[in-house]
C-alpha cells in the first residue's frame, strides 16, 4: 500500500503492519506553525489509532523557543502542564524520503484542547463556510532564503555575515537554477514524495532567494501541505549541509519573504461561486463580497497574519509588501490581489502574508474575514489602480505598525470572536503580548550603535 492511499484508521494499521515498522514518527503543528512530535511504537501506535494519546499540552502553552507564555489560562504551572488528547490524521500518512524506515502521520488536539489547536481552527472556519454552501481551495507560495550556512556555523556567527546560496540578484535566472540544480532538484523531489508537489520553482529577487508555489487544494490540505512543505524543506537543506530560513525578513537591505495564499470559492458541485463573466473584472456578487470581508477586517486580524515581531519589519512601502488593506486587479502593490480569467482561475491572492505565518492560522483568517463579508454584504472600496504605495487611504484601512497593535485590535474584535472564539482569541492574542514583551527584554545592534558612544 502506497503511503497516500491511506483513508481510514483500517488503512493505517495495514499499512504500518505490512511494513513492519517498529516505530512511527507523528507530529502536531503548535501556534507558531512549528511541528512537534515523536516517535511512537507500533502498539501505542495501533492503539492511538483507536483511542488517541496524550500529548503535554505545554506546546499550547510556549513559544518557538520553548519559554513557558506568563499570561494564558489554559495551560501553566497552574495546572501542572497535563496531557491534552491528541487524534491521529490517517489520511496524513505520508512517506519520509530521508534514511528513515518510518512513516509519518498528523495528530490534532481534541477536546478542550481543540479550540486552540491551529489545524481545528481551521476545520471550524472550513465547515462554516460548508454550511453557507461555499467549498474553499487555496494555493500557497513561499519565499524562502538558503545559506551556505549549518546550525552550528549561525550561531558561532551570532547571525552576522551568513553566506548565501548564492551571490546578489538575479531574479527567474536559469542559470542559478542550473548551477545549483542539486538542491532545487532535491526540493522538488521531496514535494512530489511527500505530496506537497510543487508547481512552480524558480530564483527569486536576492541572494540566495528561492520561490517554491505549491500545488493548490481543498484548503485543509493545503494548509496541511503548506506545514509541510515549510518544515522538510528546512529539514531538507539542514541535511544537505545548508539553511533555510522562512522568518519573514533577515536583512534590511532585501525584500521581505512573502507567502502568499490564493484562494477561491467553489459550490457542492465543483462550480466556481467567484466568477460571473457579465460583471466587471469577472466579479462575482459573492466574491466582491468576499473580498469586501478581507478588506474590512485585515486590520482586526493582523496579528493572526503577521504573528512576529520580524514581520512588521516586512511591512513598509516599496518593498513588495502592503501597508495598507487595498485592492485591485492584478496590481501587486495591494494587500489583495484580484487574479481575472475563467472559472478555473478567477480568484483572490492575499498579499499582506508572511512566510513565517502558520498556515492553519492565516488561512482561517483571511477565509472568515471573506466570509463575513460574505453575510454581512459588504463593499469593497474603489479597486486600486496604480501604484498604492503612492496613494493615500483612510485611517480604518491602515495596519497595524506593531505586533502589540495588531494584538488589541484582535482582542477588541467582534468578528474574530464570532468566528474563532473567545477561548482562541485570548489565548492567541496573549501569546503574541507575550512576544513583544520577549522583544522589549533585549537591546539591538542599532540601538548600541546609535546610542552607545553619541548619547
Amino acid at each position: 500500500m502506497h503511503a497516500r492511499a491511506v483513508k481510514s484508521v483500517a488503512d493505517a494499521k495495514l499499512i504500518v503492519n505490512e511494513r513492519n515498522i517498529r516505530h512511527v514518527k507523528v507530529g502536531i503543528f503548535d501556534i507558531d506553525g512549528v511541528l512537534r512530535g515523536k516517535y511512537i511504537s507500533r502498539e501505542k501506535f495501533l492503539s492511538a489509532l483507536d483511542k488517541g494519546f496524550g500529548f503535554c499540552d505545554v506546546v499550547l502553552g510556549w513559544d518557538s523557543k520553548d519559554q513557558l507564555y506568563d499570561n494564558v489560562n489554559f495551560t501553566g504551572w497552574h495546572t501542572g502542564y497535563p496531557d491534552a488528547p491528541v487524534r491521529i490524521i490517517p489520511e496524513s500518512c505520508r512517506e519520509i524520503p530521508f534514511e528513515e524506515e518510518t512513516l509519518f502521520f498528523l495528530g490534532e488536539f481534541t477536546d478542550q484542547a481543540a479550540t486552540l489547536c491551529p489545524r481545528g481552527l481551521l476545520q471550524r472556519t472550513i465547515a462554516k463556510a460548508a454550511e453557507m454552501g461555499l467549498f474553499p481551495d487555496a494555493g500557497f507560495e513561499y519565499e524562502f532564503f538558503i545559506f551556505d550556512e549549518t546550525r552550528e556555523s549561525v550561531r558561532k556567527k551570532r547571525y552576522q555575515n551568513l553566506t548565501p546560496l548564492a551571490p546578489d540578484c538575479f531574479g527567474y535566472s536559469v542559470l542559478r537554477n542550473s548551477v545549483d540544480a542539486e538542491i532545487y532538484q532535491q526540493i522538488l523531489d521531496l514535494g512530489e514524495a511527500m505530496d506537497f508537489p510543487i508547481e512552480g520553482l524558480h530564483e527569486e529577487t536576492g541572494p540566495g532567494v528561492l520561490e517554491a508555489a505549491i500545488t493548490y487544494d481543498h484548503a485543509l490540505a493545503s494548509a496541511d501541505k503548506a506545514a509541510l512543505f515549510k518544515t522538510f524543506t528546512k529539514i531538507l537543506a539542514q541535511r544537505a549541509g545548508l539553511m533555510a530560513t522562512f522568518m519573514a525578513k533577515w536583512s534590511p537591505e532585501w525584500p521581505g519573504q512573502s507567502g502568499h495564499i490564493h484562494l477561491s470559492l467553489n459550490d457542492a458541485s465543483g462550480r466556481s461561486r467567484f466568477y460571473d463573466a457579465d460583471k466587471p473584472d469577472n466579479m462575482s456578487d459573492l466574491m466582491r463580497h468576499f473580498v469586501a470581508g478581507q478588506q474590512q477586517f485585515m486590520p482586526e486580524l493582523l496579528a493572526m497574519i503577521a504573528p512576529t515581531i520580524n514581520a512588521y519589519t516586512r511591512l513598509v512601502p516599496g518593498f513588495w509588501a502592503p501597508t495598507v488593506a487595498t485592492w485591485g486587479v492584478e496590481n501587486r502593490t495591494c494587500a489583495l490581489r484580484v487574479i481575472t480569467g475563467s472559472a478555473t482561475s478567477q480568484r483572490v491572492e492575499y498579499r499582506v502574508a508572511a512566510a513565517d505565518a502558520n498556515p492553519y492560522i492565516i488561512l482561517s483568517a483571511a477565509l472568515a474575514s471573506g466570509l463575513a463579508g460574505i453575510e454581512q454584504q459588504l463593499e469593497p472600496d474603489e479597486k486600486v489602480s496604480g501604484n498604492a504605495y503612492e496613494q493615500h487611504f483612510p485611517a480604518a484601512r491602515q495596519l497595524p505598525t506593531t505586533l502589540w497593535e495588531a494584538a488589541q485590535r484582535l482582542k477588541a474584535s467582534a468578528m474574530a470572536r464570532q468566528y474563532f472564539g473567545d477561548h482562541f482569541v485570548e489565548h492567541y492574542a496573549a501569546s503574541r503580548e507575550w512576544e513583544e514583551r520577549e522583544f522589549r527584554k533585549h537591546i539591538t545592534d542599532w540601538e548600541m550603535d546609535r546610542y552607545f558612544e553619541i548619547i
